[in-house]
């Protein structure tokens, strides 16, 4: 043990364990023990209530008490909280509650002692923690296993655990403080007290009552357990006062448990024994372990239990008798007095990893942190630009926090796509690296998880994952990409995010479903997903199927545009407006190309269309199916053969030149996760006309664009706003927003939310 006492929060609202082990730490001298004042009020703590007792105890200010007793410690506490727990307590006790356990796991730099009372069937808590941590937590887990300890309450679950469990087990019993009241016992009413709680709301107790009304329905018995749903047998009592409760244990005949598994018991079988209740009960469970092998009320099949139970209802006082008598050794195991020399030892356990893992915090020298942002696809345009913005605003938040980050900037491994000029905005201190990806066989990536010591279970057909030729990005701890779009399932090397623009596959059917299926599985596993919009957030948890928490929506960055010179030296030869687009099925480009020619043949529409963006070269291509309409419309349409210019993809330099001396800006996509460009030409004073959809309505609030809005369902509507625009653009130029107010959204004003993102999944 140190020097002083420990300082303990014990993370728990069991009723029944609380009373056996708060008393077992305070008489190891821990006197301050905090205790949660909330839990989920779900069939998982029906047993469960608040206990302020404690407070008093504990040498806080009392602001700092409040914070703490505010917190739901079963979910996600501010940092507040958590920097308030840091900095007084040593210890923290959880259960297996996945969330709560990640956040200690991410949070608290004390010893986290996860109090495990056994599972059901043979399932261990080394694959249920595969099962709910992402990857990060849990590397997290095993960096800091130093300080993690697995506090079972019996003393052989540990051994069908994974070495990394069984290595940090510490054998924290459960107990019970035992009441004798044996004399108290009637048993004057000659039923069964069978206790089934959650029979309509959980498969396995509905399960285990239909059993039991097959095998004892000879029988007269009543059923106890609390049923969030009711049931429809008046035998089942549902919850009960403590006092009607007392009187059950008193007065009925005999109790029957039924569990053979042989790691997990309730408590109920204890209080009967306690009561006098003479207990029947089935071979083969953790009542075995605590001294039933040899017991007259054990049964190794259900007609052995029937005849046992015959007799006691039948009155047989004999057997009655030599049943309550025996089934006393039960209690033994439980008893405080004999409990207590193991809760010494393991809190022995305790006090030596505490003590280790202050030596490792102030004596291990903290390594850069470097983290590897992805462009996953040969994006380039909005996407490259977004990605560049990433990372200087993660790099840029850390140095705001006072962290040392380095930032790795990867694309593909092709000259021909990303250019050198491409990157000249790049700071210096982002370092570029190109890679191409690798795919592994099944067989190949089972090699590489058990080697890597992966957290999940490797099981699809086919893996990808990032090839520099160098290290494989392994000397980056946390890679993201900038979107969900990888074909195959990534092999976690490394803990991962994603930032996800848009799910349009939602909206446009246009993705096969084994590749829509990676997209979303890859979101699932990772640490967090970023997203810009509430739009793309609700899609993120609605269709995706994500976590709330796993869910971070950030403000929108705008991009810089002081190092561009928009000057120019003559006015255009003709007025015209920029249609920026790309050859994406979603841009609309059918009822873009209809409302353009009904704007020049129908409406008489003056202006130039210039149209400009990656691959619109292509824009009239036969090759592109969904594009062949366009190539007629325009076919046929002689305002439009003699208005529109196609200019491809322009160098940022060039493209602002000419979107500068522009009348408008039109955005005529159906749906995506909004465009840079509306800011863009706001910031060159430069109005926009937009399709109305929900993320450019987000994207003109934040930035006060007062965009004019449109249908881009409805060409003629399209047409029309087109006609409007020309008539309005000078007008409209005196409305946009001023440079304070784009400024506002300036990488170096939001960096620091990035940053505080990112440095959780670290």
């Amino acid at each position: 043990m140190t020097d002083r006492p420990l300082r303990v929060m014990w993370l728990l609202n069991h009723t029944t364990l609380r009373k056996f082990e708060i008393p077992q730490m305070e008489s190891l001298g821990i006197v301050e023990i905090f205790l949660p004042k909330s839990f989920p009020y779900d069939e998982g703590n029906l047993s469960a209530n608040v206990d302020y007792s404690k407070d008093a105890t504990l040498n806080l200010a009392p602001h700092e008490l409040q914070i703490l007793n505010q917190q739901n410690w079963y979910k996600s506490p501010s940092q507040e909280a958590w920097e308030i727990a840091n900095r007084h307590f040593d210890v923290m006790f959880v259960g297996f509650f996945p969330d709560q356990l990640r956040s200690a796991i991410r949070n608290f730099k004390g010893v986290i002692v996860l109090h495990a009372f056994g599972l059901a069937g043979s399932e261990t808590y080394s694959n249920l923690l595969r099962r709910y941590l992402t990857i990060g937590e849990f590397e997290t887990l095993k960096k800091i296993s130093h300080r993690f300890l697995f506090g079972a309450g019996y003393d052989h679950l540990a051994d069908t655990e994974d070495d990394f469990i069984k290595s940090r087990n510490c054998f924290l019993p459960v107990g019970l403080s035992i009441q004798n009241k044996s004399s108290e016992w009637r048993g004057t009413d000659k039923r069964i007290f069978f206790v089934c709680p959650r029979i309509n709301s959980t498969q396995y107790f509905h399960e285990i009552y239909r059993d039991f009304i097959q095998n004892f329905s000879q029988f007269s018995y009543v059923i106890g357990g609390a049923q969030p749903v009711p049931v429809k047998d008046k035998r089942v009592l549902g919850f009960v006062d403590r006092a009607t409760h007392d009187r059950n244990m008193r007065e009925l005949a005999v109790m029957f448990y039924h569990s053979q598994e042989p790691n997990h018991i309730h408590y109920h079988p204890f209080e009967a024994v306690q009561s006098g209740m003479p207990l029947i009960f089935m071979s083969g469970g953790v009542l075995d372990r605590f001294g039933g092998t040899k017991l007259p009320g054990r049964c190794t099949s259900i007609s052995e239990a029937r005849e046992k139970i015959r007799r006691v209802l039948e009155g047989d006082d004999r057997f009655i008798e030599s049943v309550r008598r025996s089934q006393l050794v039960l209690l033994e195991p439980m008893r405080p007095e004999n409990c207590a020399s193991h809760w010494r030892d393991g809190f022995d356990k305790i006090g030596r990893a505490h003590d280790l893992s202050q030596a490792k915090r102030y004596a291990q020298p903290r390594r850069r942190k470097r983290l590897a942002i992805f462009i996953p696809i040969a994006y380039r345009g909005g996407t490259l630009r977004g990605a560049k913005m990433l990372a200087e605003a993660i790099e840029i938040g850390s140095r705001q926090a006072g962290e040392d980050i380095e930032v790795v900037l990867a694309h593909l491994d092709n000259p021909d796509i990303y250019r050198d000029e491409y990157f000249f905005d790049l700071p210096k201190s982002i370092q570029r690296r190109s890679f191409w990806w690798k795919t592994l066989p099944l067989s190949e990536a089972t090699r590489v998880a058990i080697y890597g010591g992966l957290a999940q279970n490797v099981t699809a057909p086919v893996y990808q994952v990032p090839d520099d030729k160098i290290q494989q990005f392994m000397d980056c701890d946390l890679w993201i990409f900038v979107s969900d779009r990888l074909v195959h399932p990534l092999l976690p090397l490394r803990p991962y995010a994603l930032v996800v623009f848009d799910y349009l596959q939602r909206y446009e059917n246009f993705l096969p479903r084994d590749m829509n299926e990676s997209f979303l599985c890859s979101a699932r596993h990772a640490e967090r997903v970023i997203v810009t919009t509430e739009f793309t957030r609700r899609d993120a948890i609605q269709y995706a199927g994500l976590r709330e928490e796993r869910v971070s929506r950030l403000p929108i960055l705008a991009p810089r545009f002081d190092h561009v010179d928009v000057s120019v030296s003559a006015r255009p030869k003709r007025r015209f407006f920029i249609w920026t687009t790309n050859v994406a099925l979603h841009k609309n480009h059918e009822n873009a190309f209809r409302a353009l020619a009904r704007y020049y043949d129908a409406l008489g529409g003056e202006l130039q269309c210039i149209v400009t963006g990656a691959d619109t070269e292509r824009l009239l291509s036969p090759d592109i199916p969904y594009l062949r309409s366009s190539a007629e419309i325009v076919r046929r349409s002689p305002g439009l053969k003699r208005n529109m210019k196609i200019l491809g993809e322009l160098s940022d330099q060039l493209y602002r030149v000419r979107l500068a001396q522009s009348e408008f800006l039109w955005h005529a996509a159906r749906m995506d996760n909004g465009t840079f460009s509306v800011v863009e030409a706001a910031h060159l004073g430069v109005p926009s006309l937009s399709s109305d959809y929900p993320a450019m309505r987000e994207f003109n609030d934040a930035f006060s664009l007062n965009l004019r809005w449109m249908d881009p369902a409805d060409p003629n509507n399209m047409a029309e706003s087109l006609m409007q625009m020309e008539a309005d653009a000078a007008v409209l130029r005196q409305s946009l927003p001023s440079a304070d107010r784009l400024a506002q959204h300036s990488l170096e004003r939001l960096a620091r939310s990035y940053w505080d993102v990112v440095k959780e999944c670290l």
